[in-house]
Parts: structure tokens; sequence; C-alpha cells
């Protein structure tokens, strides 16, 4: 979803930019990766380094390996990551060791929890860029506080919502809601996948066990991630809201499908960062199920509220969304130009000649 709008801008200015696409295999299942491509109108990767999965350093270590051939072999200008994933920081530092400047796109974004590895990946991978691209005003701070020169920092805007606005009205046209007889506004939408709330099983049944306040009120559809179906399987409580009507289990969806019906959704729990993005531009509350976030904007401006797996505080989150509110201002920036303007910043940086100079 990141990279779509970023691929699109870079092929409008053909005379200025000779891209070279490379999927690492990180996500690999085709329902969370291959239907991303096709749907989101991604060309075919020119590489695919075909990592796979493995544990943390397995996977990092894969993406490394793999990655240096790539640039011992091609001539690169720069190389260009998203995110905060393991991918991200692979990429960031095999680039950096072999002397190619490097841009991270969605820069300064801080849960300040070191628990999280894409809190790791996020701060390592800035301290090592050469161009910071960020998604909010807060972001210029963080980066500041940790001394990055701030200079190198370029507040563009959200890839992720110039996706989500090129794509909304296809999502409009979906009935995956339909398919599985659900009424608009009349069922919640459910999204885990943080190792926090989904590897622990004790953790995994309380946290059932709060949903099911909301689940009283709206039946809670809940996409699988297949990391998560095991404990979902085990659990006493998923599997008594199953049987009571109140939790319906679905395969994963394609990324039209979800959007169309996540804004159809009264309410998203999620602990997904990117979904607290959607939701705000798509005005559906959303709870999110985690201690904290790396993205204050969805909260201050957003339809966000942070109530981490506490029932007390899920319960009162839910009654604000169930009272009328007035449509929270959308965020600076949020405006489905975030790529055009990240090209414009690259072009300018590559057609300085001295940054090549040796």
């Amino acid at each position: 979803m990141k990279i779509a709008p970023l691929v699109a801008a870079f092929s409008r200015r053909p005379e200025r930019f000779e891209s070279l696409l490379i999927h690492t295999g990180q996500h690999y299942d085709e329902k969370l990766s291959q239907v991303f491509f096709d749907e989101l109108g991604i060309p075919r990767p020119d590489i695919n380094l075909n990592v796979g999965s493995g544990s943390h350093a397995q996977q990092t270590a894969a993406v490394m390996t793999a990655f240096e051939k790539v640039l011992v072999e091609q001539q690169i200008d720069l190389v260009l990551v998203v995110g905060d994933v393991n991918s991200t920081i692979a990429c960031a530092l095999v680039a950096s060791k072999l002397g190619v400047p490097v841009a991270h796109v969605e820069a300064g974004l801080r849960s300040y929890d070191r628990r999280m590895p894409e809190e790791i990946n996020r701060v390592l991978t800035d301290q090592i860029s050469d161009l910071l691209f960020t998604t909010e005003e807060a972001a210029a701070d963080n980066l500041r506080r940790e001394g990055v020169d701030i200079s190198k920092v370029h507040f563009v805007g959200n890839v992720m919502i110039d996706t989500l606005l090129a794509h909304r009205d296809r999502a409009r046209h979906t009935h995956v809601h339909t398919t599985l007889g659900l009424e608009p506004g009349r069922y919640g939408l459910l999204t885990l996948h943080r190792p926090s709330n989904v590897d622990d099983a004790d953790a995994f049944e309380r946290l059932m066990a709060s949903i099911d306040l909301v689940a009283a009120d709206v039946p809670i559809v809940f996409p699988v991630h297949p990391r998560t179906r095991p404990v979902v399987a085990r659990s006493a409580t998923a599997n008594t809201m199953v049987a009571g009507g109140r939790l319906r289990l679905i395969d994963p969806l394609g990324y039209l499908d979800f959007i169309g019906l996540m804004e159809r959704a009264r309410v998203v729990l999620t602990d997904s960062g990117g979904v607290q993005e959607e939701t705000t531009i798509l005005g559906v509350p959303c709870l999110t199920l985690r201690e904290n976030t790396e993205r204050p904007v969805t909260m201050t401006h957003g339809t966000n509220q942070l109530v981490g797996t506490d029932p007390a505080m899920i319960g009162a989150a839910w009654a604000r969304v169930k009272a009328p509110s007035a449509a929270p201002p959308v965020p600076p920036l949020w405006d489905g130009q975030a790529a055009e303007r990240i090209a414009v910043v690259l072009e300018r940086y590559l057609s300085d000649e001295s940054r090549f100079r040796k």
C-alpha cells in the first residue's frame, strides 16, 4: 500500500527516474502480498529475494545477504525503504554500509516502546537515512530529539492515505459485507497480529473477553492473520463468541474488500498502525488495542482512541463511540499527494551531482 503511489509517481517522470522495484518476500502469503500487487496496479517486481519467514534475526540476515548482492551488481544511486518491518532496516543497513544514500518513508514515528521490534527498526533506520519523509508534524520533533539533522527531514504527508484515496471509490463498489450477510453500520471489524496480543494464550483470552463487551452490541468480524489462527482456535472465549454469533472468523481479505468492509463498520478494533490511519480518513471510530501508538495524530485529528486491553477502558471507549460526535479534522497533508512531494524531493536530491562525486 505504501509502495503503490511511489511507483506511480516515479513512472510519471520517466526522464528523471529509473526505478528498480525489489520485493524481499518478507510477506510471502498470497493473500497478504500478491493480491495487493494485483489490486493496486503495482508492476511485477524487478527482483524478488524470496526470503520467506523465520525469526527476526534469520529474516533480517536473509534480506541483508540477498540485497547486498543486488546492490553490488546494480548501479544504484539511492535506496528508498518504507515503514518499519525487518526488510526496512535490513535494506537500509546494507545500503548505508555500501555508501548508497537511504531515503526512509514514514520516518520519525515513535511509540517509545522498545519491546516492539518495529520501534527498534524505526529508530535505527532513521539514524542511517539521508532523507527522512514524515507523515505527521510530531515526527520531526522526535527526530530532532534523537539528534537527526533536521535539514534531512521533509514533511510530505502519508503515502498510505494516497493509496486509500486513490482506491476508495473502487472499495465502495465491493460487496463483501453483503456476501457475509452484514448490514452497514451494524458490525465491528477486528484485526490483531501484534505479538503482545496474540502470542500469549492468557493475554489473548483476556483480550477477547474485553472485546466481547463490544460484541454484545454488534457482531465482530475478524479476518484472521495466519500467525493468529492457532491461538484463536485454542481460545475458549473466542470459540464461545463464535458459537453465540458474536464473532465471525473469516480469511484475510484483499485491500479493496478490506477497505470496503472497514468503511461500512460501526467500529474498528485493531492493533495495527496502518488501520489507525485509514479509519481516521474514513471517519470510522477506531479502538486501538495497545498501550501506546506511534501515530498520535490519529488521536488528535482522527477517530482513534487508545484503549489497551483493559475491559473498563474498552467499555468506556465503546460508550463514547455510541454517542453522537462531530467529524474530526483531517491531519495536515493527508491529501493524496504525499508520493508526489517525495518524488519532487528525490528529483532535487538526485540532480545534485556533488552528492555523488567521489
